[in-house]
């Protein structure tokens, strides 16, 4: 008994057998991956900020100590008013009360990890006709709020960290 091919049978073997993907497939695989995208995406900015956030608060922290440190190594300057004054190149020579390179150039210059730094609100008294820096407030700022950090933090000769959940310097909350 012999069989006859039909039409769809002969041209089946007459085509070479192609292997790979076909269009479809890679459209579900491409569809999969951006998928899988939108719902990392979101979670990395989030990790992001607060890695911005911790960054924040460990530099107020390095600040805060690095006046402690500029008081008791110039006690007749007090305080310094400046972040250029806690900071300074130390290939420039021996540290001075204008440059007494306590934090690193990257801090001194006041911005970091998507946070700008100032220390504002300087209390000023007269001794002995100089100037002495008595208070201080230390403030960091995101760059852009919601997007480098959702939270402005503020400290001062007390060390109490706070924040302000706005993102600026209007800090109320202390840190828990």
């Amino acid at each position: 008994m012999m069989k006859t091919m039909s039409a769809l049978d002969r041209l089946r073997a007459e085509l070479p057998n192609e292997e790979g993907f076909t269009l479809i497939e890679l459209l579900i695989v491409m569809s999969v991956m951006l998928i899988l995208m939108t719902l990392a995406v979101p979670q990395l900015l989030k990790l992001r900020k607060q890695a911005n956030e911790t960054s924040a608060v460990q530099s107020l922290r390095t600040i805060g100590q690095s006046e402690l440190q500029y008081n008791s190594a110039y006690p007749a300057n007090g305080f310094a008013c400046s972040l250029a004054a806690l900071g300074g190149d130390p290939h420039s020579g021996a540290p001075t009360a204008q440059s007494s390179q306590l934090i690193t150039p990257d801090l001194a210059s006041g911005q970091k990890a998507g946070y700008t730094f100032a220390i504002t609100n300087c209390t000023k008294v007269t001794v002995n006709n100089q100037d002495m820096y008595t208070g201080y407030e230390i403030t960091a700022v995101p760059n852009s709020v919601g997007k480098t950090g959702d939270r402005g933090f503020c400290t001062d000769e007390n060390s109490t960290i706070r924040f302000d959940p706005q993102g600026g310097t209007n800090c109320t909350q202390p840190i828990q």
